[in-house]
């Protein structure tokens, strides 16, 4: 927060849950269902920190972007600002085009090598332009994935509905102007094998998947999908192997499973019963599940079991190489430490711990765990911290708001732009109050994350319950997190000396995005309980400080 102002008092306490409880439908994230919730939700306007965009343009996410020769081809160039809005660019590469109404860059590129775009937005009000970085090769994902996933909002339970409703919230509310872009549909959209491939269909409850997959093509956005390669998922429904070669289960044979295909024994303990579908089956439909998946146009994998293997991971990995779109493979989850190898050659992000949830034990105990995979993170290859719990929240049809505090939920998303991990919100779009907004909405703490860089932040310093986290950023910058995780306010600072920093730095409050001070020796803040102070320094080493003559 501003290292100068006092703490509020109401940001030492846990934000209140709801004053009633809501009994909400599995399509919560409907108009009737949002207003309500909206009208219990405690007010949180107060702790914003984040400016308002400016009218003229911005152009905002990544800059830089990867594709494979011959690969389908999008990019939503990001950018806040008054419309209607005009785009260009400059130096395509052939076989692009870009709509200069939605600023949608599509097509295929056949030669590889790097190319530098230069991409304009313009509006009545003025301009904006930046370079774009595209590099058609062997790697893609070169900056974390930033998007939604359903299983926060409502688990197994989610809809087609409610995904294509997030999408268009994403739209609607402006996030896809700030560089969020995927859209994923966790476990619960499986029913049973068949169509061209013998692959898997979807359930009742998602009665168009290619419908959905070119709906949210046509907002600009990406979607993603769930599997697993046991013969059943988390959730309990059809997974990427079976015990049958007709790749029909013995567990839907004996008809153990409900209208949605969920492995449901007649009077069983459905938590305790579907571990007997944890189990690597006999036959593999991975090549035939990968193929459907191309042809609906899916962009994303989350592909899910504990402990995870060199086997399944290297057979999904061969199977999406094989097809000409590029399908970002993200594992789940619990990572081990000790193959963290194999994780980083054939993964794009690696879940590094179980599920996540809305409390600070949580987030503290995940984000400042994550050290030790430093060496591992890069671009193409990202240690995944688990999903954003902002908002409304609650894995089934009944949310709630988080139930961390404004301070802890600036911590939690300061601490993951900081460690480059994958930004995936876990809440209900539609639902989103101005500040949870205000939280994702925040290009500069975005820009941390979405670095071409690619480095992971390291802790410079470190004493009880207080840390320093330090990010190099590709312009010679640093980013600098003050983090406090305990239970009172704090004075923390650090040197340009133990930074390895030279000359006059400017200090920035990125939440604030306003400078703050200008400095050649140290600095110095207040940081309060659970909470983070979040700067820049910058020039930091900028090149003409290291080819300056003594």
């Amino acid at each position: 927060m501003n290292p100068k102002s006092k703490i509020p008092e109401p940001m030492k306490k846990p934000i209140l849950l709801y004053l009633t409880t809501l009994a909400l439908t599995a399509l919560c994230g409907g108009a009737a269902a949002g207003q309500a919730a909206a009208q219990s939700a405690p007010d949180m306007s107060k702790y914003i920190l984040t400016p308002k965009p400016a009218d003229t343009p911005r152009i905002n996410g990544a800059r830089v972007f990867g594709v494979r020769p011959g690969s389908e081809f999008l990019y939503t160039i990001a950018a806040t600002g008054v419309r209607p809005m005009t785009f260009s660019a400059e130096g395509l590469p052939k076989g692009l085009k870009l709509d200069s109404r939605t600023g949608r860059i599509t097509g295929r590129v056949k030669k590889a090598g790097e190319y530098v775009v230069r991409l304009k937005a313009e509006n009545a009000l003025g301009s904006n332009e930046r370079d774009l970085k595209i590099v058609v090769g062997d790697a893609i994902s070169l900056t974390p994935p930033m998007g939604w996933n359903s299983w926060n909002c409502w688990a197994r339970d989610v809809t087609q509905e409610q995904v294509l409703a997030s999408a268009r919230a994403m739209v609607e509310k402006g996030l896809v102007d700030h560089g969020w872009t995927y859209i994923n549909i966790d476990d619960g959209w499986q029913g049973q094998r068949g169509g061209k491939y013998n692959a898997i269909q979807p359930n009742t409850k998602f009665p168009d998947m290619k419908g959905l997959a070119d709906e949210i093509h046509a907002l600009g956005l990406k979607i993603g999908i769930y599997s697993t390669p046991w013969i059943g998922t988390y959730a309990a429904h059809v997974g990427s192997y079976s015990d049958r070669a007709d790749g029909v289960n013995e567990w839907i044979k004996k008809g153990y499973c409900n209208e949605h295909y969920r492995y449901q024994k007649p009077g069983g303990d459905y938590w305790k019963d579907r571990m007997e579908m944890y189990i690597h089956g006999e036959y593999s439909f991975v090549k035939a599940d990968v193929k459907q998946w191309a042809d609906w146009g899916i962009d994303y994998l989350k592909y899910d079991w504990h402990p995870l293997n060199y086997y399944h991971v290297r057979e999904m990995f061969d199977m999406l190489r094989k097809i000409d779109r590029d399908i970002i493979f993200s594992l789940s989850n619990s990572a081990p430490y000790g193959d963290a190898p194999v994780w980083q050659r054939y993964a794009n992000c690696w879940r590094t711990t179980g599920d996540i949830r809305d409390t600070w034990e949580s987030i503290s105990r995940i984000g400042f765990s994550q050290d030790r995979w430093l060496a591992f993170n890069h671009p193409g290859h990202w240690a995944d911290s688990d999903m954003l719990v902002v908002g409304m929240v609650g894995w089934g049809p009944k949310l709630h708001p988080t139930k961390l505090t404004a301070d802890e939920q600036y911590t939690h998303i300061s601490l993951w732009s900081l460690l480059a991990s994958p930004m995936l919100i876990g809440c209900d779009i539609a639902q989103m109050d101005d500040f949870t907004m205000s939280l994702l909405t925040n290009d500069e703490v975005n820009d941390v994350n979405q670095d071409p860089l690619g480095i992971q932040a390291y802790p410079v310093w470190q004493e009880n319950k207080q840390v320093i986290y330090a990010k190099h950023l590709e312009d010679g910058s640093m980013a600098i997190g003050f983090f406090n995780q305990d239970s009172q306010p704090a004075k923390m600072g650090i040197s340009l000396r133990q930074l390895g920093l030279r000359g006059e730095q400017t200090v920035r409050d990125l939440w604030q995005q306003k400078d703050l001070m200008k400095t050649s020796d140290h600095f110095e803040t207040e940081v309060a309980s659970h909470g983070v102070v979040l700067v820049k320094f910058l020039p930091g080493n900028s090149r003409a400080q290291i080819t300056e003559k003594p």
